[in-house]
């Protein structure tokens, strides 16, 4: 079939089928010899799959597209055939912001609009007061973390490049950062919301969930070189990632003691099971808080690529400025999620996501992706300008 593959990942719950994949006989039963290498930054990740140190890799959604479109570095078409996980992300601060945002909240504090609301008044008083501007961090520029950020502080009138300041750490420094004080919050993957908040040291304010109902978070990444030299490796590959995932929906005890050993993830299992099942404490009280979407591995259809899911977040780099509008570059984003490749191997699947728009998001327009113009001319926080 081929010879030993190796394959980047990072240590994070959205992982998941394909660290379960590899440790639990899935891709040796395909015939697959993989090896799993763990590493520290997406940019590591990005430019050894680029260069062909891997052959494969566990990818933010977005680096996939900015790969192929060749913005933010060199241009290597990507095909990602798998959709790792959707949603996942979690949105927390300190406990100082906690308690000044809780201060001036109007209505619910679990509806993003009205914490977008209360962000806004708490860096209005900043501002007026002379206080430096507060802090958050993201995983990557391209990144979902990135975009539902921006996405949330915006809709509350906060403008995400003027108002505060962003900055990329990666996931595993999310919390030191945090309780040092050199950040007042971040957006991240599990399990790293829920370590902060573990350790005292944050409150998750927002599920990602909260702010896109449906999101598109890692792929399995392919060069698209190699995916058509490679077909039966990457049908073995995809087929492994299924039963993974199908593993994990059914056996979450088992799949959080294989996650959570040193080499994988890392930290205690428990934590990780509460990840799985969307059951996360989120203050160091104790408040626990349950959503059966917080996180998509083996269910609802979340391994299928979902090129809408790609066109939205193409719209978010053209709403920030990372990149031009051009129907071309919109085309090559929807081409880099391979649907097609995907249902030749596991069969064709019915319906789509449970959102509306294939998105979901909370505040803004329904989203049509043969109208981005349009999409983000409804917005009056953007770098856009038609």
């Amino acid at each position: 079939m081929t010879g030993a593959l190796r394959i980047g990942f990072i240590p994070l719950v959205d992982a998941a089928a394909l660290i379960v994949a590899v440790d639990h006989g899935f891709t040796a039963a395909e015939g697959l010899d993989v090896t799993l290498v763990r590493e520290v930054s997406w940019s590591n990740v990005r430019d050894k799959l680029n260069i062909g140190l891997f052959d494969a890799a566990h990818l933010l959604a977005p680096v996939a597209i900015a790969s192929s479109l060749g913005i933010g570095h060199v241009k290597v078409p990507i095909a990602a055939p798998f959709s790792l996980g959707v949603n996942g992300n979690a949105i927390t601060v300190s406990p100082a912001l906690q308690a000044e945002l809780m201060a001036n909240i109007e209505g619910d504090r679990f509806d993003p609009m009205a914490t977008a609301l209360a962000l806004a008044r708490v860096v209005a008083r900043r501002r007026k007061d002379g206080a430096e501007p507060l802090t958050f961090a993201m995983t990557f520029p391209f990144s979902t973390h990135n975009y539902q950020l921006r996405f949330w502080m915006a809709a509350g009138g906060v403008d995400p490049d003027e108002d505060v300041r962003l900055v990329v750490l990666p996931p595993p420094y999310m919390v030191d950062s945090l309780a040092s004080g050199h950040v007042d919050g971040f957006c991240v993957g599990a399990p790293w919301n829920s370590i902060a908040v573990d350790q005292g040291r944050g409150h998750i304010l927002h599920f990602g969930s909260d702010i896109l109902g449906h999101a598109a978070e890692k792929v399995l990444a392919l060069r698209q070189s190699w995916a058509e030299k490679n077909p039966d490796a990457v049908a073995a590959l995809v087929r492994a990632c299924a039963r993974a995932g199908a593993f994990i929906e059914a056996n979450r005890s088992d799949a959080a003691a294989i996650l959570a050993r040193p080499e994988r993830i890392g930290v205690a299992a428990e934590t990780i099971q509460r990840t799985l099942e969307g059951r996360l404490k989120i203050s160091p009280d104790g408040t626990v808080r349950e959503s059966a979407h917080y996180l998509l591995v083996g269910r609802e259809q979340a391994a299928r690529p979902d090129p809408v899911q790609a066109a939205w977040l193409y719209s978010q780099m053209v709403r920030w400025g990372q990149t031009p509008l051009s129907s071309n570059a919109l085309r090559t984003a929807m081409d880099v999620f391979r649907r097609d490749i995907y249902e030749t191997i596991l069969g064709p699947v019915t319906g789509d996501n449970a959102t509306k728009d294939g998105v979901g998001a909370f505040a803004g327009p329904s989203f049509d992706p043969a109208d981005i113009a349009g999409h983000l001319n409804a917005f009056a926080i953007s770098r856009w300008k038609p």
